[in-house]
């Protein structure tokens, strides 16, 4: 049975509203004052992932505003738009919609590949950039075509999800019960717990969820030679001028750390690379203090090292 978009309007210590950027409705949680930090979602999760950072980040001074991407929890579902590029102009006029001109900007694997790619695209937007379990996108494209025995077969779901009509029906099967075995194969030990698992399955039960969410891969996966996939290789070949940190689980076993590491080389800015220790592929949600601490160590440095 599908659900409602209630279930993702969990309460809390935050605000839930609609914001509108580019003629597309975007439902976005916020809380605490001073410097924006945008925090982008990853797959098979809505804003709810960032709960933890939605509390750290207004205590250390800063408006966290995490947000359903295209097509997820309680944003629009519009039937197309789930390119990168699309995705980037959303991001970017929604910060203009929240009355900045630019963020802090944290994303988290598909959140992740749209940050880098918003810094590319629309660099003002981005004052510094966070990717989580999530490469430079062109170095995700070269790790799935020469990595046969490590990313290929950690994206044989992604790659899974290219066929039409039955992927989606895979998702929302028996209450949404492959969404939990992927977050369980992904994250590291001892986590998820139970309810976690169910919240992030029951969002994927919202009508449109899982065909917006597929989208994404197949853009990604079907683009490689067309071109608009070309373009966009292009494109993102143009180094990256936001300080950058990126942070990762050192157990991921969805996005592997030897994949994401060698995305430096596309930062001109001072750039970090940090492993979380017993992290999967949540590190922002099985390790929250740890990763906590990372974050707002960098943020609060007026120098961040290279």
């Amino acid at each position: 049975m599908a659900l409602d978009e209630s279930v993702v309007r969990v309460e809390g210590p935050w605000t839930h509203r609609d914001v509108h950027a580019g003629g597309t409705r975007f439902h976005v949680v916020e809380a605490g004052e001073g410097p924006l930090v945008l925090l982008l979602h990853g797959f098979p999760q809505f804003w709810w992932t960032w709960r933890h950072q939605l509390a750290s980040l207004p205590a250390a001074g800063y408006r966290a505003v995490a947000v359903d991407l295209r097509g997820y929890g309680a944003s629009d579902k519009p039937p197309r738009g789930y390119d990168l590029p699309t995705l980037a102009v959303d991001a970017a006029g929604l910060i203009r919609a929240l009355g900045e001109t630019g963020a802090v900007v944290v994303g988290h694997d598909w959140g992740g590949l749209l940050a880098w790619t918003m810094s590319v695209l629309d660099p003002k937007t981005v004052r510094r950039l966070v990717p989580v379990a999530a490469p430079h996108p062109l170095r995700m494209r070269a790790a799935l075509l020469t990595d046969f025995f490590g990313q290929i077969r950690a994206s044989g779901h992604a790659l899974g999800f290219q066929v039409p009509i039955v992927p989606e029906r895979r998702l929302t099967a028996d209450g949404g019960a492959l969404v939990g075995r992927l977050i369980d194969a992904w994250a590291g030990p001892e986590w998820p717990p139970g309810d976690v698992r169910r919240t992030y399955q029951d969002a994927f039960r919202i009508p449109g969820v899982a065909h917006s969410a597929l989208e994404y891969h197949r853009w990604f996966g079907r683009s490689t030679l067309r071109p608009d996939g070309l373009r966009y290789a292009r494109q993102m070949r143009t180094e990256i001028e936001a300080p950058t940190l990126q942070l990762h689980g050192a157990l991921d076993t969805c996005v592997l750390p030897r994949t994401a590491q060698g995305s430096s080389r596309y930062v001109a800015a001072p750039y970090r690379w940090r492993q979380i220790e017993g992290a999967g592929h949540f590190p922002h949600e099985e390790r929250p203090d740890q990763f906590d601490a990372e974050l707002i160590s960098w943020l609060t440095d007026p120098e961040p090292d290279r």
